[in-house]
């Protein structure tokens, strides 16, 4: 079996093909050349090329059993145009190259696609409504244009097509989330955020490539299926233990600092206002989005995956961040 992954040098996709190779397969990975020497060191076939190039995808394409595109552009200072390009434009080469090998293909999309402020009572399911998304919010806005596109084209080309939706996610070779929580604890305090007993939105990418792979070996009919990966294996850390966790692997003992919601949100309309003079429109509701993260419960439910693939996330919160950090 030779399952091509994109995105083989970020986060998800390297996971992916760590998974793939315990297992004892040697994935394939079309990658741009810059990143050649990370996936090949990961023990993945190199395919130099980019994600928006067909030819590139022809080659990379040839004989193989499974897709898995986790490649997917999101720089905040990027244009439209370009999130457009390579979050859409790439899906819709990858649906062309999983028709043309009658492979099976997993799509990393995200919880994004639902909308930034999705809530319910009951858990957000993958039956949830897709709420407005704002018109700066690129990333969003093109990663539900491409799992549309994948639903669409799944049920048009008779392709078995799989949208695995992620929380944030953490993990080694993360260049966003984890290296800033690290960063927050090597300050020499553990800033909690109100009562600190809210189980932040987040998942180790060890258990998103554990869930991709589970769909990958599904025996799925032909269309398309989406399911949210939105939990690591219990126990369920809480925001403060979630951070004393990094202290700890860290080998620090921080002071706690309690700060008051209130507190927290006046700074981050602060520190937003101050963005807004920069870069005016750009960063709109940031501040705001990111207080709820802090503060909020984690309100995406993954039964779904569950119990249709019998998936379980094979790491635990507290083992995760310890890999995470030992790889620093």
């Amino acid at each position: 079996m030779t399952i091509l992954v994109t995105g083989g040098s970020g986060l998800v996709g390297s996971h992916v093909i760590e998974a793939l190779r315990a297992r004892g397969e040697r994935p394939r990975a079309l990658v741009r050349p810059e990143s050649r020497a990370i996936v090949e060191a990961l023990g993945a076939e190199a395919v130099p090329g980019d994600v928006t190039d067909p030819a590139a995808w022809s080659r990379a394409a040839a004989d193989i059993t499974g897709i898995v595109h986790a490649a997917a552009l999101v720089a905040p200072r990027a244009p439209f145009a370009e999130f457009e390009r390579v979050n859409v434009g790439g899906t819709r080469l990858a649906l062309d190259a999983a028709r043309r090998a009658a492979a099976p293909l997993v799509h990393v999309s995200s919880v994004a696609v639902y909308g930034r402020s999705a809530r319910s009572a009951a858990g957000v399911a993958e039956d949830y409504h897709f709420e407005p998304l704002p018109d700066r919010d690129y990333y969003a806005r093109t990663k539900r244009m491409a799992e549309q596109l994948v639903h669409e084209e799944a049920e048009r080309l008779n392709i078995r097509a799989t949208a695995i939706r992620p929380n944030v996610i953490y993990g080694e070779r993360d260049r966003l989330f984890t290296p800033r929580v690290i960063a927050t604890v090597r300050r020499g305090f553990v800033p909690q955020v109100g009562r600190g007993a809210n189980h932040l939105s987040c998942v180790y990418a060890g258990n998103v490539a554990s869930a991709i792979l589970a769909a990958l070996d599904a025996p799925l009919a032909p269309g398309f299926r989406a399911y949210n990966v939105t939990h690591d294996a219990p126990p369920e850390l809480t925001q403060r233990e979630f951070l004393m966790t990094f202290a700890e692997a860290l080998g620090r003992h921080p002071p706690v600092v309690r700060i008051p919601v209130s507190v927290a949100r006046v700074g981050a309309s602060l520190w937003q206002s101050l963005l807004q003079v920069v870069r005016p429109g750009k960063y709109a509701g940031l501040g705001a989005a990111a207080v709820a993260f802090v503060t909020g419960e984690n309100p995406f439910d993954s039964n779904r995956i569950r119990r249709e693939l019998k998936w379980k996330p094979p790491f635990d919160c507290r083992t995760a961040v310890w890999r995470a950090v030992q790889s620093l």
